[in-house]
């Protein structure tokens, strides 16, 4: 058995953050961060936007920015964590730049503030359209750092160690963690990592569609776990749908075209070249997200069309090259001139606005066991999170997580009797054909049943048909030893189920979720 102070599940912003906190507040505490893939894989990377901060007092203020997160919420926010978030944003910039951190400035050597969707004010900062790739590679430089924290990389974390697992307290009404089992991905070993203080951190769920803007770690993995502990699931009917992925026949990740394109000018038209967001929002193409994909998806049933077009023709080229020059050496590969052409786009799975319910320190029903970043539901977002409050969050909750993980970490008992998973009974996998095939099948029910636009009927087929898949995988489960490919279909599984589930049981279209009747 393995111990650690504080275990870590996921290496993306809020992990990053938390880890290094707690390793310079303690030294002599050992700190593990445990991330399936390579270290600095998360859907933190890929954040191109940047990070909601109110910096300008004179046009802009903390009320406005708490409206604007409250209006994209769309009644189901939590106030007093919005107010909060907000209000604590420029201290974590501060902590940020001395760090190392570094946004766009402007000819002045101000921040450059971005606007984006469902925002009233100049408010995003930003570095390039690489974002969340700075702030990552800054927060792995620091933690690379500090000596008591271990980071370990292609060690897929398969369920949390709590009291169901040990025989003398099943049953009981309260539950702890303890730790989790994780999987060595170059030996093949399972191994029993005990903490007296375990961090989720591992990030969103939008690999469980056909379309998404994250990368292929994003299987939902820390929610699932945390649903078979028995941890509180909320809100992930919310599904947040980017407007604006690159149309691409490929499979796999979708490129991500920034809202801040549109924020920049950029404007959508449909395939006869008419501007259409008019018709829906009067805020146009600076609607929230919620709203401009449900514009998109409206559009392309009515003409039976793949794509819209951005049009950024008649934007600024020196402006427009200088503050998005990854996007357009990914135009420039597929062939595209945006000086000349309009740039196809479609919706695609982004954000999961719920997840594992946590309060205000990061605390979810489970003792000893934190959660933050993408994969808790806080209560900032409500039913559609604001564009660019999703870094932030990370960077707050990891902060209050660290305050109160710091002053229970000295109290907690190590008196459970942990067994070791057992592989009795179990083979290697003759074929894997059979996971890769479940996993392509929940994709594709999620993306034809339960997308921008639902209804009773397609979820009620989609709950069918994952029922199926459900009982086949558990069942191959039980039979087979432990890969990631296999533990990834099991928690994609959970995850559409909960989704599909909360998906029923909303009675009304809030934010994000839109169901016919």
């Amino acid at each position: 058995m393995i111990k650690h102070d504080f275990l870590i599940i996921g290496s993306g912003l809020a992990g990053l953050t938390y880890a290094l906190k707690v390793a310079k507040r303690f030294p002599e505490k050992k700190v593990a961060i445990v991330t399936k893939a390579a270290a600095n894989e998360s859907n933190t990377k890929y954040a191109q936007g940047g990070m909601a901060v109110v910096i300008d007092t004179v046009t802009d203020s903390y009320e406005q920015h708490i409206e604007d997160t409250l209006m994209a919420g769309d009644g189901l926010c939590d106030r007093e964590i919005v107010e909060m978030v907000v209000r604590e944003a420029p201290d974590r910039l501060k902590e940020l730049l001395s760090w190392g951190a570094e946004f766009d400035k402007n000819n002045l050597g101000d921040f450059d503030l971005g606007r984006e969707g469902g925002h009233s004010q100049n408010r995003i900062l930003h570095h390039k359209d690489i974002t969340g790739f700075e702030l990552e590679e800054t927060l792995l430089d620091q933690v690379a750092q500090c000596d008591n924290i271990s980071l370990l990389s292609h060690h897929f974390a398969v369920d949390l160690i709590t009291n169901h697992h040990i025989q003398e307290w099943k049953g009981r009404e309260d539950n702890k963690c303890y730790g989790a089992y994780v999987l060595d991905e170059k030996t093949g070993k399972i191994e029993t990592y005990l903490s007296k203080i375990v961090l989720l951190a591992s990030g969103g769920i939008g690999q469980v569609y056909q379309n998404t803007t994250n990368p292929k770690v994003a299987t939902g993995d820390g929610v699932a776990m945390a649903y078979r502990a028995k941890a509180q699931i909320q809100n992930m009917e919310f599904v947040q749908f980017h407007p604006t992925a690159l149309y691409d026949t490929r499979p796999g990740q979708t490129f991500l075209i920034s809202e801040a394109v549109r924020g920049f000018g950029a404007l959508l038209r449909n395939r006869k070249g008419e501007l259409f967001m008019g018709q829906y929002d009067e805020r146009k193409e600076l609607a929230s997200r919620d709203i401009v994909s449900r514009a998109i998806d409206s559009e392309l049933k009515k003409s039976g069309d793949d794509y819209v077009y951005l049009d950024c023709r008649h934007l600024d080229p020196i402006g427009f090259e200088n503050h998005f020059p990854n996007i357009l050496q990914k135009c420039k590969e597929l062939g595209i001139d945006w000086k000349k052409d309009m740039i196809p786009v479609v919706p695609a799975a982004h954000y999961l606005c719920g997840g594992v319910v946590t309060n205000a320190f990061g605390q979810t029903q489970i003792a000893n066991l934190y959660a933050c970043g993408e994969c808790a539901c806080t209560g900032l977002h409500g039913a559609n999170r604001l564009a660019s409050n999703s870094l932030l969050e990370a960077l707050i909750f990891a902060h209050h997580c660290y305050e109160k993980s710091c002053e229970e970490v000295e109290s907690v008992e190590e008196n459970a009797k942990v067994p070791d998973w057992s592989e009795e009974g179990t083979t290697n996998p003759k074929e894997l054909i059979l996971i890769t095939h479940n996993k392509k099948e929940v994709q594709a029910i999620m993306s034809n049943y339960v997308g921008i636009v639902r209804s009773d009927e397609r979820l009620n087929r989609a709950s069918n048909r994952l029922k199926v898949l459900y009982e086949e995988t558990e069942d191959l489960y039980k039979k087979t030893k432990i890969s990631p490919q296999l533990s990834e279909l099991r928690n994609l599984i959970t995850i559409a189920y909960l989704i599909v589930k909360q998906s029923q049981a909303r009675t009304e279209n809030r934010g994000g979720f839109y169901k016919e009747a």
